[in-house]
């Protein structure tokens, strides 16, 4: 792709998304026995850009981040995507709108190589009779593998090497690159540079910034000021459930934020 393809096509997603929100929850709420994990939370994903969502330990991240893509279900609120109305009973519900998560533990087999991982649960049969009985077209596995290895500029050392003996970096582009391949609307990274080195770190950053110009929808959940305000276009906060606040990356700094998470902005205005 040209210098000016990559400039329209990044501007045309800008047009795209001051217009619309291709995730939108409202007023999501979720006990678990007497604590309120989320108390009324509303949170929106536009296209072709990068959302961070940030809060303190127990303000409710993980929690929203697992009803949004169908492991949990809210006791009341809505979910919509691209406008319509969805329930997401189960993970694979929010595959089938298109959105996806690369989650902390990476969710690989280490046993299984970058090709078997790529397409777990999602396995090409052969065509034929031979499909019927089974029999797997791992050739189509391994190109389509490859292509998304490619359009990502991810570098796996190898295909058929296990993912078990491989580097922290090379399994977190393997998770990125099977949840880009199938998310067609939104992609939530959860802390997905958490143990990582510095150049590992700008790997995966990059990646980030790939699939947020592919025109989708990107999550970036992290405790990391500094990475959240490189890579993101907007920033969510979450406190006690809530969102309390959303920012343009632009428009606010590091104390900001962490006067947000922390409650003391509220403070300072009383």
């Amino acid at each position: 792709m040209t210098t000016m393809s990559k400039i329209y096509l990044r501007k045309s997603w800008e047009n795209k998304r001051a217009m619309s929100n291709v995730l939108e929850a409202k007023e999501i709420v979720r006990h678990y026995g007497q604590v309120e994990a989320l108390r009324g939370c509303n949170f929106t994903v536009r296209p072709g850009e990068v959302t961070a969502l940030i809060g303190d330990n127990g303000a409710g991240k993980s929690t929203l981040v697992r009803i949004l893509s169908g492991a949990e279900q809210p006791d009341s609120g809505e979910i919509f995507v691209d406008g319509k109305l969805e329930v997401f009973r189960l993970p694979s519900d929010a595959r089938g709108v298109g959105i996806e998560t690369v989650f902390q533990d990476l969710a690989l087999c280490p046993h299984l190589n970058a090709v078997q991982n790529m397409y777990l649960g999602r396995e090409i049969p052969r065509k034929g009779i031979l499909g019927k009985f089974g029999f797997l077209d791992y050739e189509a596995m391994r190109i389509g593998s490859e292509d998304a290895f490619r359009n990502l500029g991810a570098t796996v050392r190898s295909l058929t090497a296990s993912t078990g003996s491989m580097s922290g970096g090379q399994r977190q582009s393997i998770a990125v690159a099977r949840s880009a391949a199938w998310a067609s609307k939104v992609l939530f990274f959860d802390e997905p540079t958490a143990a990582l080195g510095v150049v590992q770190k700008k790997n995966v950053l990059d990646l980030v910034r790939r699939v947020r110009d592919s025109g989708i929808g990107v999550v970036f959940i992290s405790h990391s000021m500094p990475e959240v305000l490189d890579i993101a276009d907007r920033v969510q906060v979450m406190r006690r459930g809530r969102t309390i606040a959303d920012y343009k990356t632009g428009d606010t700094n590091l104390e900001e934020l962490v006067g947000a998470m922390t409650g003391r902005l509220d403070e300072e205005s009383n």
